[in-house]
């Protein structure tokens, strides 16, 4: 090849060459361009940096920290709000250091009613830590506590008859603490549980779960509702019975479950004694309302098959609550509950087990024999109007041992045969009187009033 024909080839590479080296040395020449590109490397770097600030800050923070969430459905969310509200209470006495809450800008009010026994009442507010953050010292660790509401997501609604906003509490401290966890909630639910001690709560239904209502009630002893002599005694053995042969039932593949009907007049002491005989046993009362607005056949089984443990469901009036099969209020609203949903909910294929079911009745004779046969009740007892010996037995436990006592022993003994004569012979005439007639009138007189007026009371059958 002809060495013009090479030179002229390779011209246009070197041309090429320079040209680049010279764009290259414009560049490097030019202060504009090398302000660009420092600027592009100094933000690439604190893009870079800071990602990696907040992914080691996320790393670190899931290494070194462990939170708690806890929402109002859950029920230690109420003994945490107690526990702080008594952890405050008492700090305000000694120093407010260790309740650093007190001095928050977000603060909620607890209000309780301090009820005595002679009917009067004390009302005492209490400051705890409101929605936001706020810090406490616990056993010697450090721990942040964050109360969030969330008012466009409410709880309850229309079915409830109420509606409260969704609240969540998260308690966050150092990992190496996590074991504080359980003792803080512990010590929130024994505090939470201690006015309970020796007390009776009755629960409601409250949408799909149940709930205490009101302050728990103090027991009643079962000796204090007097029935007719063996009465009391027969039903308390048998649910003694039943609550001892849970293995017994499992064994033979039969559903650990038992209903009792208490059936007669009103007055006659059936609820009273239920109430009496769950105080005993150390067991709750749910009660449930099958005329509730809003009750359904699925809500109802719901309810039946998550009571909670010890306690017995209550049915009241339960032949006002589907009068031919049908439950209609006074207003002309028709309840959504079937009767054929309430039979399987009691013991349908799919309703609950480990449950007891105490139903009442004025009027045993308007029940539907599908509901009182075996297996839905397995105890039906009369409770029936006031008998010459219950008369008699009330008659003495209002005043007998009184330090008032306007009347001797022997006194009173003689007034107590001459009531029991008194009832003895109404009943051959027909006339009847309640236990609870007779304990308010024992309530408003004294022994020989009650005595000499008692004839006020009868009444024909």
């Amino acid at each position: 090849m002809p060495a013009g024909a090479v030179s002229s080839q390779m011209a246009p590479a070197s041309a090429v060459a320079s040209s680049g080296s010279s764009l290259l040395s414009l560049a490097g020449d030019n202060p504009y361009f090398q302000a660009g590109f420092g600027l592009l490397g100094v933000g690439a770097a604190m893009t870079l940096a800071r990602t990696g600030s907040i992914w080691g800050a996320t790393v670190l923070r899931r290494r070194m920290l462990v939170s708690l969430e806890i929402d109002n459905r859950d029920r230690a969310y109420d003994w945490f709000l107690g526990w702080m509200a008594h952890r405050s209470s008492s700090a305000a006495k000694s120093t407010a250091r260790s309740a650093p809450w007190i001095r928050s800008h977000e603060l909620s009010v607890e209000t309780m009613i301090e009820r005595r026994p002679n009917g009067s009442s004390s009302v005492f507010f209490q400051l705890v830590a409101g929605p936001g953050t706020h810090w406490f010292k616990y056993k010697g660790a450090w721990m942040q506590v964050k109360r969030e509401r969330e008012t466009r997501s409410m709880m309850g609604g229309q079915q409830t008859g109420m509606a409260v906003p969704w609240e969540t509490v998260t308690l966050t401290t150092l990992s190496r603490d996590r074991k504080l966890f359980p003792e803080l909630l512990a010590e929130a639910r024994d505090l939470g549980m201690r006015g309970q001690e020796g007390n009776l709560v009755i629960h409601t239904a409250w949408g799909i779960e149940w709930r205490p209502f009101g302050k728990p009630r103090r027991k009643r002893p079962l000796q204090s509702v007097v029935l007719e002599p063996g009465m009391g005694e027969k039903i308390e053995q048998d649910i003694k019975a039943f609550l001892a042969r849970r293995q017994w039932y499992a064994d033979r593949g039969i559903p650990y479950r038992r209903g009792y009907l208490l059936h007669g007049p009103p007055g006659s002491g059936k609820t009273s004694f239920i109430q009496a005989l769950a105080g005993s046993l150390s067991y709750d009362i749910c009660l449930l309302n099958l005329s509730e607005r809003g009750l359904a056949d699925d809500k109802l089984n719901h309810l039946l098959s998550n009571a909670p443990e010890r306690s017995f469901v209550l049915i009241e009036d339960v032949d006002a609550a589907f009068n031919k099969r049908a439950q209609t209020t006074a207003d002309g609203y028709q309840s959504s509950v079937t009767f054929s949903g309430f039979l399987n909910a009691l013991d349908g294929v799919a309703s609950g087990e480990e449950r007891i079911v105490f139903m009442t009745t004025n009027h045993v004779e308007q029940l539907d024999p599908a509901l009182i046969r075996p297996g839905r009740v397995d105890f039906s007892g009369l409770i029936d109007n006031a008998s010459p010996l219950q008369a008699r037995t009330l008659f003495h436990r209002f005043y007998s041992g009184g330090a008032d006592a306007e009347v001797d022993a022997d006194e009173l003994e003689v007034l107590a045969h001459n009531l029991q004569e008194i009832v003895e012979g109404r009943m051959k005439n027909g006339e009847r009187v309640s236990m609870a007639a007779l304990q308010g009138h024992f309530i408003r007189n004294q022994p020989r009033e009650a005595v000499t007026r008692s004839l006020e009371l009868f009444k024909c059958r």
